[in-house]
Order: C-alpha cells, then structure tokens, then sequence
C-alpha cells in the first residue's frame, strides 16, 4: 500500500491520521483512548501528558471518518454529507479555531483550544492550509471498498484512483475485467 509520506508539510499527518483504521490488516490504531493520547503526542498535535477520555476518543474517531469521507470526495466519489460537514463544523467549533497574525504579518487558522479538541483543531488547521494552498485536492482515499487508505496524488493530471496500482488498482480492473465478461452473451450460431 502507498502511505502519505509524499504529501507537502504537516499535510501528511491528516494522511496519517485517516490510516489510523487499516481495513485491509483490519486493525484499528485508535482503539483506546491511551493510543489516541500517544499518537497525538507522537505527530505533535499535543502535549505528551495529554488526557483523553472515552468521548474524546469518539470524537477523534468521527473526525477520522468525516477527513476519510472528504478524501473519497477528492477521490471523485459523492460529495460530502451533510452529515459529515456538520461533524467537521462541530469539531472546529469544539476547537474554537480562530485567526491570528504572526510576526511576519502572515494569517495562521488556529485552536483555542488546548485539550484534545485543540489536537483535532489543528487537524482540520492543517486542512485549511490545504485548501488555501490547493494541495488539498490530491489528498485523497482509496477507491477500493475494503481498502480506503490515504495517499498522496502525485500524479500530473491528478489521476489516481487507488493507493496502489499493484494492489487494488489491479484487483479492481480484474474485478471489472471479470464482470464484463460475465455479461458479455456467447453470440448465437
């Protein structure tokens, strides 16, 4: 599987965060809230004495699947639900992301916040950035169902649609190759 090691600056860390869940080894990165507290420590999105509690656990978990849903929309794949944009409008509310100014006069989206709703803002900090930059667009999941992870689009135009060519590029032309032919009726002699 391609990882997200490719994507500019900070980028990467939303990649990262969204391959918390490998569907494909079905193993969940985040299953307690003492991995959430290590893996935000680890990406310094928080301090290393970080509390994280169950509910703040569910909420980073939402935020991972709202960020993987707005990956599949990169991806060509249906556009963000409301549902999922009303996860992420809430978590940025949580982290009362605001603007500031730094020395040099440039504009900085950042948390208020300093808990782990903070640590999630910076996420969804590091999205506007993106946006704002246009690398966000080539930030994208896999198309494979029982895939989904994260990469970095490098190519020219744009154009990927999986992780990995070799992987689940292949297996889904197969796939399709299979069903094609399925279909396709012997002609009558």
């Amino acid at each position: 599987m391609s990882d997200v090691k490719e994507a500019p600056g900070k980028l990467r860390l939303v990649g990262e965060f969204v391959n918390t869940l490998d569907l494909d080894d079905d193993s969940e990165g985040l299953a307690r809230p003492a991995d959430l507290a290590a893996w935000l420590a680890a990406h310094g999105l928080a301090k290393p004495d970080i509390e994280v509690g169950a509910a703040d656990l569910k909420r980073a978990v939402e935020l991972r699947e709202a960020l993987r849903a707005a990956l599949l929309a990169n991806n060509g794949g249906e556009p963000m639900s409301e549902a999922v944009i009303a996860t992420l409008n809430r978590i940025g509310r949580r982290a009362r992301l605001v603007l500031r100014f730094d020395g040099s006069g440039e504009a900085v989206l950042e948390p208020v916040a300093d808990d782990v709703d903070g640590a999630l803002g910076r996420l969804l900090a590091i999205v506007h950035d993106a946006m704002e930059t246009g690398q966000w667009p080539r930030l994208k999941a896999c198309r494979s169902d029982d895939c989904l992870w994260a990469f970095y689009d490098q190519s020219k135009n744009r154009s990927r649609h999986w992780c990995s060519m070799e992987s689940c590029g292949s297996q889904a032309k197969a796939r399709s190759y299979r069903q094609r032919k399925a279909t396709t009726k012997p002609a009558q002699t």
